[in-house]
Protein backbone atom coordinates (compact mmCIF):
# COMPACT_ATOMS: atom_id res chain seq x y z
CA UNK A 1 0.00 0.00 0.00
CA UNK A 2 1.38 3.41 -0.98
CA UNK A 3 1.94 6.27 1.42
CA UNK A 4 -1.11 8.56 1.55
CA UNK A 5 0.90 11.78 1.77
CA UNK A 6 3.09 10.83 -1.18
CA UNK A 7 0.00 9.95 -3.19
CA UNK A 8 -1.80 13.17 -2.24
CA UNK A 9 0.99 15.47 -3.42
CA UNK A 10 2.71 13.32 -6.03
CA UNK A 11 6.05 13.23 -4.17
CA UNK A 12 8.66 10.54 -3.48
CA UNK A 13 9.07 10.95 0.30
CA UNK A 14 6.40 12.01 2.85
CA UNK A 15 8.49 14.97 3.99
CA UNK A 16 7.09 18.50 3.85
CA UNK A 17 9.18 21.60 4.43
CA UNK A 18 7.49 24.07 6.75
CA UNK A 19 6.41 27.37 5.19
CA UNK A 20 8.44 29.58 7.54
CA UNK A 21 8.46 33.38 7.47
CA UNK A 22 11.64 35.01 6.08
CA UNK A 23 13.08 31.54 5.44
CA UNK A 24 10.97 29.64 2.92
CA UNK A 25 11.51 31.33 -0.40
CA UNK A 26 11.54 29.85 -3.90
CA UNK A 27 15.09 28.51 -3.58
CA UNK A 28 14.39 26.44 -0.45
CA UNK A 29 10.98 25.22 -1.63
CA UNK A 30 12.38 24.12 -5.01
CA UNK A 31 15.36 22.38 -3.42
CA UNK A 32 13.08 20.35 -1.13
CA UNK A 33 10.81 19.42 -4.02
CA UNK A 34 13.79 18.43 -6.16
CA UNK A 35 15.03 16.20 -3.33
CA UNK A 36 11.75 14.28 -3.33
CA UNK A 37 9.74 16.09 -0.66
CA UNK A 38 7.20 18.90 -0.85
CA UNK A 39 8.58 22.42 -0.71
CA UNK A 40 6.41 25.27 0.52
CA UNK A 41 6.82 28.98 -0.12
CA UNK A 42 6.09 30.78 3.15
CA UNK A 43 3.76 33.66 2.25
CA UNK A 44 3.51 34.94 5.82
CA UNK A 45 6.34 37.42 5.29
CA UNK A 46 5.47 38.31 1.70
CA UNK A 47 3.26 40.91 0.11
CA UNK A 48 1.24 39.56 -2.84
CA UNK A 49 3.62 40.86 -5.51
CA UNK A 50 6.62 39.29 -3.81
CA UNK A 51 4.76 35.99 -3.45
CA UNK A 52 4.12 36.07 -7.19
CA UNK A 53 7.84 36.57 -7.85
CA UNK A 54 8.76 33.60 -5.67
CA UNK A 55 6.18 31.33 -7.30
CA UNK A 56 7.47 32.29 -10.75
CA UNK A 57 11.06 31.70 -9.64
CA UNK A 58 10.22 28.32 -8.10
CA UNK A 59 8.79 27.21 -11.44
CA UNK A 60 12.15 27.88 -13.07
CA UNK A 61 13.99 25.89 -10.38
CA UNK A 62 11.86 22.74 -10.24
CA UNK A 63 9.38 20.78 -12.31
CA UNK A 64 8.22 18.92 -9.18
CA UNK A 65 5.13 19.76 -7.09
CA UNK A 66 5.41 22.62 -4.58
CA UNK A 67 2.90 24.65 -2.62
CA UNK A 68 2.35 27.80 -0.59
CA UNK A 69 1.70 28.34 3.09
CA UNK A 70 -0.70 31.20 3.78
CA UNK A 71 -1.59 32.43 7.30
CA UNK A 72 -5.31 33.19 7.17
CA UNK A 73 -5.09 36.07 9.67
CA UNK A 74 -2.76 37.99 7.33
CA UNK A 75 -4.29 41.15 5.88
CA UNK A 76 -2.95 39.97 2.52
CA UNK A 77 -4.35 36.42 2.65
CA UNK A 78 -7.17 37.02 0.16
CA UNK A 79 -4.80 38.61 -2.36
CA UNK A 80 -2.20 35.90 -1.73
CA UNK A 81 -4.74 33.17 -2.51
CA UNK A 82 -5.70 35.02 -5.69
CA UNK A 83 -2.07 35.42 -6.79
CA UNK A 84 -1.24 31.78 -6.08
CA UNK A 85 -4.22 30.60 -8.10
CA UNK A 86 -3.32 32.93 -10.98
CA UNK A 87 0.17 31.43 -11.02
CA UNK A 88 -1.20 27.89 -11.14
CA UNK A 89 -0.47 26.76 -7.58
CA UNK A 90 -2.55 23.71 -6.69
CA UNK A 91 -1.31 22.93 -3.15
CA UNK A 92 -2.29 25.22 -0.28
CA UNK A 93 -1.22 24.86 3.35
CA UNK A 94 -3.37 27.21 5.40
CA UNK A 95 -2.76 28.21 9.03
CA UNK A 96 -3.74 30.61 11.80
CA UNK A 97 -7.45 30.88 11.13
CA UNK A 98 -10.65 29.00 10.37
CA UNK A 99 -10.40 26.27 7.72
CA UNK A 100 -13.88 27.24 6.59
CA UNK A 101 -12.71 30.58 5.20
CA UNK A 102 -10.92 29.37 2.05
CA UNK A 103 -11.29 25.58 1.87
CA UNK A 104 -14.59 25.42 -0.09
CA UNK A 105 -13.37 28.04 -2.56
CA UNK A 106 -10.00 26.34 -3.09
CA UNK A 107 -11.60 22.92 -3.46
CA UNK A 108 -13.89 24.35 -6.17
CA UNK A 109 -10.73 25.45 -7.98
CA UNK A 110 -9.42 21.88 -7.90
CA UNK A 111 -6.76 22.52 -5.27
CA UNK A 112 -5.39 20.31 -2.51
CA UNK A 113 -5.91 21.99 0.86
CA UNK A 114 -4.08 21.23 4.10
CA UNK A 115 -4.64 23.00 7.41
CA UNK A 116 -2.19 23.39 10.29
CA UNK A 117 -3.65 22.77 13.74
CA UNK A 118 -2.53 22.18 17.31
CA UNK A 119 -5.19 19.90 18.84
CA UNK A 120 -7.05 16.73 17.78
CA UNK A 121 -10.38 18.53 18.20
CA UNK A 122 -9.34 21.25 15.79
CA UNK A 123 -8.03 18.62 13.39
CA UNK A 124 -11.48 17.04 13.33
CA UNK A 125 -13.05 20.43 12.59
CA UNK A 126 -10.62 20.81 9.70
CA UNK A 127 -11.68 17.44 8.33
CA UNK A 128 -15.32 18.46 8.65
CA UNK A 129 -14.51 21.66 6.75
CA UNK A 130 -13.32 19.57 3.81
CA UNK A 131 -9.51 19.75 3.93
CA UNK A 132 -7.51 16.96 2.32
CA UNK A 133 -5.03 16.54 5.18
CA UNK A 134 -4.03 18.12 8.48
CA UNK A 135 -0.71 19.12 9.97
CA UNK A 136 -0.76 18.49 13.72
CA UNK A 137 1.94 20.69 15.18
CA UNK A 138 3.28 20.00 18.66
CA UNK A 139 4.49 22.50 21.23
CA UNK A 140 8.10 21.63 20.36
CA UNK A 141 7.77 23.56 17.12
CA UNK A 142 9.38 26.92 16.47
CA UNK A 143 7.53 30.18 15.99
CA UNK A 144 3.90 30.61 16.95
CA UNK A 145 2.35 27.75 18.88
CA UNK A 146 -1.04 26.59 20.10
CA UNK A 147 -2.09 27.62 23.57
CA UNK A 148 -2.93 24.09 24.73
CA UNK A 149 0.71 22.98 24.88
CA UNK A 150 0.13 19.53 23.39
CA UNK A 151 3.29 17.78 22.25
CA UNK A 152 3.69 15.91 18.98
CA UNK A 153 3.85 12.51 20.71
CA UNK A 154 0.36 12.90 22.15
CA UNK A 155 -1.11 14.82 19.22
CA UNK A 156 -0.56 12.12 16.61
CA UNK A 157 -2.29 9.10 18.23
CA UNK A 158 -5.23 11.15 19.53
CA UNK A 159 -5.78 12.72 16.13
CA UNK A 160 -5.48 9.31 14.47
CA UNK A 161 -8.47 8.09 16.49
CA UNK A 162 -10.87 10.75 15.26
CA UNK A 163 -9.91 11.68 11.68
CA UNK A 164 -9.72 9.64 8.48
CA UNK A 165 -7.71 12.06 6.35
CA UNK A 166 -3.88 11.92 6.19
CA UNK A 167 -2.03 13.24 9.23
CA UNK A 168 1.23 15.17 8.87
CA UNK A 169 3.18 15.44 12.12
CA UNK A 170 5.18 18.58 12.94
CA UNK A 171 7.21 19.81 15.88
CA UNK A 172 10.38 18.23 17.25
CA UNK A 173 11.24 16.32 14.07
CA UNK A 174 14.70 16.73 12.56
CA UNK A 175 16.04 13.21 12.03
CA UNK A 176 15.14 9.93 10.39
CA UNK A 177 14.55 8.49 13.85
CA UNK A 178 12.00 11.24 14.45
CA UNK A 179 10.27 10.44 11.18
CA UNK A 180 10.09 6.74 12.13
CA UNK A 181 8.63 7.64 15.52
CA UNK A 182 5.96 9.88 13.97
CA UNK A 183 4.93 7.21 11.47
CA UNK A 184 4.88 4.56 14.22
CA UNK A 185 2.43 6.71 16.17
CA UNK A 186 0.07 6.96 13.21
CA UNK A 187 1.23 9.89 11.10
CA UNK A 188 1.29 9.54 7.31
CA UNK A 189 4.10 12.04 6.89
CA UNK A 190 6.06 14.79 8.60
CA UNK A 191 6.58 18.52 8.29
CA UNK A 192 10.06 19.76 9.15
CA UNK A 193 10.86 23.42 9.73
CA UNK A 194 13.90 24.39 11.77
CA UNK A 195 16.22 21.78 10.23
CA UNK A 196 15.48 23.20 6.77
CA UNK A 197 15.88 26.76 8.06
CA UNK A 198 19.54 25.98 8.69
CA UNK A 199 20.43 24.91 5.15
CA UNK A 200 22.36 26.53 2.33
CA UNK A 201 19.15 27.19 0.36
CA UNK A 202 17.28 28.87 3.21
CA UNK A 203 16.56 32.58 2.72
CA UNK A 204 17.57 33.28 6.32
CA UNK A 205 20.57 35.42 7.26
CA UNK A 206 23.80 33.55 8.04
CA UNK A 207 23.74 34.99 11.58
CA UNK A 208 20.37 33.32 12.15
CA UNK A 209 21.62 30.00 10.81
CA UNK A 210 24.70 30.19 13.06
CA UNK A 211 22.46 30.99 16.03
CA UNK A 212 20.64 27.70 15.41
CA UNK A 213 23.95 25.83 15.23
CA UNK A 214 25.05 27.44 18.49
CA UNK A 215 21.77 26.79 20.33
CA UNK A 216 21.97 24.21 23.11
CA UNK A 217 19.50 21.62 24.37
CA UNK A 218 17.68 24.21 26.49
CA UNK A 219 18.27 27.03 24.03
CA UNK A 220 14.62 27.75 23.25
CA UNK A 221 11.59 28.69 25.34
CA UNK A 222 7.99 29.72 24.80
CA UNK A 223 7.48 33.44 25.33
CA UNK A 224 4.59 35.92 25.07
CA UNK A 225 2.00 33.42 26.35
CA UNK A 226 -0.30 36.26 27.37
CA UNK A 227 -0.36 37.53 23.77
CA UNK A 228 0.52 34.86 21.17
CA UNK A 229 2.79 32.02 22.35
CA UNK A 230 5.99 31.87 20.32
CA UNK A 231 9.06 29.62 20.69
CA UNK A 232 12.32 31.56 20.43
CA UNK A 233 16.03 31.01 20.90
CA UNK A 234 17.15 32.83 24.04
CA UNK A 235 18.91 36.15 23.45
CA UNK A 236 19.02 39.74 24.72
CA UNK A 237 15.46 40.37 23.52
CA UNK A 238 14.03 37.35 25.36
CA UNK A 239 15.65 38.60 28.60
CA UNK A 240 13.66 41.84 28.21
CA UNK A 241 10.50 39.85 27.40
CA UNK A 242 10.94 37.76 30.55
CA UNK A 243 11.28 40.89 32.66
CA UNK A 244 8.01 42.24 31.23
CA UNK A 245 6.26 38.90 31.78
CA UNK A 246 7.38 38.74 35.41
CA UNK A 247 5.69 42.04 36.18
CA UNK A 248 2.61 41.35 34.04
CA UNK A 249 3.25 44.25 31.69
CA UNK A 250 0.48 45.35 29.37
CA UNK A 251 0.42 44.78 25.62
CA UNK A 252 1.65 48.28 24.81
CA UNK A 253 4.82 47.75 26.83
CA UNK A 254 5.48 44.53 24.97
CA UNK A 255 4.98 46.33 21.66
CA UNK A 256 7.55 48.97 22.59
CA UNK A 257 10.16 46.35 23.46
CA UNK A 258 9.45 44.16 20.43
CA UNK A 259 9.40 47.04 17.98
CA UNK A 260 8.64 46.66 14.28
CA UNK A 261 9.05 43.22 12.66
CA UNK A 262 11.08 41.50 15.42
CA UNK A 263 11.20 38.19 13.51
CA UNK A 264 12.52 39.90 10.37
CA UNK A 265 15.26 41.61 12.38
CA UNK A 266 16.70 38.28 13.50
CA UNK A 267 15.87 35.89 10.68
CA UNK A 268 16.30 38.06 7.60
CA UNK A 269 18.40 41.03 8.75
CA UNK A 270 20.66 39.01 11.05
CA UNK A 271 20.25 41.02 14.27
CA UNK A 272 20.27 38.01 16.59
CA UNK A 273 20.57 40.11 19.76
CA UNK A 274 17.52 42.32 19.28
CA UNK A 275 15.25 40.21 17.08
CA UNK A 276 13.03 37.16 17.54
CA UNK A 277 15.03 34.04 16.67
CA UNK A 278 12.11 31.74 15.92
CA UNK A 279 13.15 28.08 16.11
CA UNK A 280 11.96 24.73 17.42
CA UNK A 281 13.41 22.69 20.26
CA UNK A 282 15.38 20.66 17.73
CA UNK A 283 17.70 23.68 17.40
CA UNK A 284 19.81 21.94 20.04
CA UNK A 285 20.33 19.08 17.57
CA UNK A 286 21.58 21.24 14.69
CA UNK A 287 25.35 21.13 14.29
CA UNK A 288 25.91 22.34 10.74
CA UNK A 289 24.47 24.13 7.72
CA UNK A 290 24.23 21.53 4.92
CA UNK A 291 22.43 21.59 1.59
CA UNK A 292 18.84 20.39 1.39
CA UNK A 293 19.99 17.35 -0.60
CA UNK A 294 22.42 16.43 2.20
CA UNK A 295 19.62 16.73 4.76
CA UNK A 296 17.48 14.35 2.73
CA UNK A 297 20.34 11.87 2.42
CA UNK A 298 20.70 11.87 6.20
CA UNK A 299 16.98 11.62 6.90
CA UNK A 300 16.50 8.66 4.59
CA UNK A 301 19.59 6.79 5.89
CA UNK A 302 18.61 7.41 9.53
CA UNK A 303 15.06 6.27 8.83
CA UNK A 304 16.20 3.04 7.20
CA UNK A 305 18.80 2.39 9.93
CA UNK A 306 16.10 2.90 12.58
CA UNK A 307 13.76 0.39 10.96
CA UNK A 308 16.60 -2.11 10.67
CA UNK A 309 17.55 -1.66 14.32
CA UNK A 310 13.95 -2.10 15.46
CA UNK A 311 13.57 -5.21 13.32
CA UNK A 312 16.48 -6.74 15.26
CA UNK A 313 15.44 -5.35 18.65
CA UNK A 314 14.49 -7.96 21.25
CA UNK A 315 11.57 -6.42 23.13
CA UNK A 316 11.33 -9.23 25.69
CA UNK A 317 13.86 -9.84 28.45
Amino acid sequence: MGNRVCGLFGIKYPIIQGGMVWVSGAKLAAAVSNAGGLGLIGAGSMKPDLLREHIKKAKTLTDKPFGVNIPIFSKYSEEQVKVALEEGVKIFFMSAGSPKKYTPYLKEKGCTVVHVTSTPTLAKKCEDAGVDAVVVEGFEAGGHNGRDELTTFVLIPQTKKIVNIPIIAAGGIATGEGIAAALALGADGVQIGTRFAATKESSAHENYKKALVNAKDTGTMIYLKSIIPVRLVKNSLTVKIEELEKRCADVEEFKKVLGESPAKRAIFDGDIDNGEIEAGQIAGMIEDIPTVFEVFERLIKEYKDTLNRLNHFDFSC
